[in-house]
């Protein structure tokens, strides 16, 4: 095979004979920048972490009410909302409470045989005898409310009363939770009280449109949310017992185009 060929070619010189690269050769470049252009780059999905920190920043950066902050009593917040619904006199007041149930508004029943069924078909959430106690002490079993059959009362008292007494949710013949008739309590319950609590623990209802009197509904509503949570005082006897583990902790009205105000007096 001769030289040229190979792109090469040959020259003459004192000492012999010189080899040289043709002009014509070809250059073939092998950089590793070149060689990681040519590789597929992999795309990685954000981690629930960082979905979560973003979305917490979006909400850092997003505009506030001036109220947010802001506590006000019931008839200056009536107020506010008017002058902000003034155009709009069909529109709806909302209460939004806020308490302390972490899994929403859930009814637990002791009782047996018969009472039991009757419980279930009344839209108790967890129905069951003395088998459950040891679920309810160790929180396998939560709920917003307990009420107990008289015949199991004895049975369930020395576990539970440590547990459910400090927390106001011990089942009593004083507050009515003690009772033969269990499934006309819960019915009753859900009869009069149109309203269930998210996971949250938040409860919205609308109360009234915004040119009625809304002061007498806003106060009836929270009277029953009080006693459905176990926050309902004894204003005989001005005790207000043990703080109950389903403590409201904000209470607030809004409209339908207005603020959500935190109320001070209710």
């Amino acid at each position: 095979m001769s030289l040229a060929r190979l792109g090469l070619h040959y020259g003459r010189t004192t000492g012999g004979i010189t080899l040289l690269a043709s002009p014509f050769s070809r250059q073939f470049h092998g950089s590793l920048t070149v060689m990681a252009r040519q590789k597929k780059q992999r795309v990685f999905a954000p981690t629930k972490k960082q979905l979560a920190a973003k979305a917490r920043k979006k909400a850092s950066k997003a505009r506030k009410s001036i109220y947010d902050s802001e506590k006000m009593t019931l008839d200056n917040a009536i107020s506010v909302l008017r002058a902000v619904e003034v155009a709009s006199p069909n529109a709806t007041y909302e209460l939004i409470v806020k308490t302390a149930m972490g899994r929403g508004d859930r009814i637990l029943v002791f009782a047996e045989g018969k009472a039991a069924e009757e419980a279930k078909r009344a839209g108790a959430d967890v129905v069951g005898g003395p088998e459950i106690v040891d679920a309810v002490v160790s929180g396998r079993q939560q709920a917003s409310m307990y009420l107990c059959t008289p015949d199991l009362i004895r049975a369930i008292t020395p576990k539970l009363g440590r547990v459910l007494g400090p927390r106001g949710l011990m089942p009593s013949e004083r507050r009515g939770t003690v009772t033969d008739d269990v499934a006309g309590y819960i019915r009753r319950l859900k009869g009069t009280i149109e309203w269930k609590g998210d996971k949250a623990g938040t409860i919205r209802a609308p109360i009234a449109k915004v040119f009625e009197d809304v002061v007498k509904n806003v106060k009836h509503f929270l009277s029953l949310v009080r006693h459905a949570t176990g926050n309902q005082r004894n204003t005989e006897t001005k005790d207000s017992g043990p703080k109950p583990t389903n403590s409201i902790t904000k209470i607030m009205l809004s409209s339908r185009q207005g603020p959500g105000i935190q109320l001070s007096d209710v």
